[in-house]
């Protein structure tokens, strides 16, 4: 019996080998970028931030949005959009803000909900009382 090889295209993805350290704000720690080959986008660390700075001062609610928009951001810039984000971790420093943070959630995606997971955090960097990962589909 012969072995037969299949030849694949293997189409561009989204990450590479290689790691990269976290640009931004200046916080201590390495924060990959991207990690592994896969047809999948995978963004961590979406903070409050507007102009190198956390916005930590704003309510829980108020930092989502802005967290949210950056995710928005980060997506458009590679050609992609909300709809594409498959899960969300949403991680959260205070959970009595549960219910005002989760109106925000649904108001930004509308109909189209990602799976979600909701972490309590004890602390976040910055001061910041949210955060967010996303996974996003490429195709």
């Amino acid at each position: 019996m012969q072995s037969e090889q299949v030849s694949k295209s293997i189409p561009d993805r989204a990450s590479e080998g290689s790691r990269r350290q976290r640009d931004g704000t200046e916080f201590i720690g390495g924060y990959g970028r991207k990690t592994g080959d896969s047809d999948l986008r995978f963004i961590e660390g979406q903070l409050p931030e507007h102009g190198g700075r956390v916005e930590s001062d704003e309510s829980p609610a108020q930092q989502l949005e802005l967290a949210l928009q950056n995710l928005e951001t980060t997506l458009n810039q590679r050609g992609q959009r909300m709809d594409d984000v498959l899960q969300l971790t949403l991680y959260l420093a205070d959970m009595d803000a549960y219910e005002s943070v989760n109106e925000t959630y649904e108001r930004y995606f509308e109909d189209t909900y990602p799976a979600r997971t909701t972490v309590g955090a004890c602390e976040l960097l910055g001061g910041a009382a949210v955060t967010v990962d996303a996974v996003a589909a490429l195709e």
